[in-house]
């Protein structure tokens, strides 16, 4: 079985490949916050500027970005939500759940997409592979461009006069200027 291609680029039906998203998560100080840029692109096209790939999940006290297929990843914040409802406040135990059903359920192993959640004490990785990850440093970054947005956000988070909020703009700003599957249109959602 071929592994789900979840980290920001998918095939499309036209052979060509989706690229796009930077999301970016920080925790600093008594703050977390997600971010995320607008870009989609096809191939060398960009499709949509303005995409909202950052948002709040159930009663709003948490925030997700996902990165891949746009479709696979509203399948899967309703998933999260329905499993936040089951669990309310226990993050991490809906994240688990939905991960077992993830890498179980047949239609939803063929999802690709990524996400990045967070609430006010935890925040976590969930791949299609069934992985529910903690980082160890508070930040994650996903997507065709975290892995710039991530470097940039360790390089500022020792900055005094940085709250999660500025890293996060900053770090994306830098992904952008880097990655071109990444853009300046950044949304941000935090706790």
């Amino acid at each position: 079985m071929k592994p789900p291609n979840n980290v920001g680029t998918m095939t499309s039906e036209f052979g060509q490949q989706w690229h796009g998203t930077t999301i970016l998560a920080v925790r600093k100080g008594d703050r977390v916050v997600l971010a995320g840029d607008g870009q989609v692109s096809l191939g060398n096209t960009v499709i949509k500027a303005n995409a909202r790939k950052v948002r709040r999940l159930g009663d709003g006290g948490v925030i997700a970005g996902f990165a891949g297929a746009t479709a696979d990843a509203f399948t899967l914040f309703e998933r999260l939500e329905a499993k936040l409802e089951q669990y309310p406040r226990q993050l991490t135990r809906a994240c688990v759940e939905l991960a077992k059903d993830w890498r179980t359920d047949r239609y939803l192993r063929r999802l690709e997409a990524m996400m990045a959640v967070a609430d006010r004490s935890v925040s976590l990785v969930l791949t299609g592979s069934g992985d529910v990850l903690e980082p160890e440093d508070g930040l994650i970054g996903i997507g065709s461009g975290g892995s710039f947005a991530l470097a940039a956000a360790r390089a500022m988070m020792d900055r005094s006069d940085m709250d999660a909020e500025a890293v996060a703009r900053r770090a994306l700003e830098i992904a952008a200027d880097i990655c071109v599957f990444t853009n300046r249109n950044i949304l941000v959602e935090s706790l």
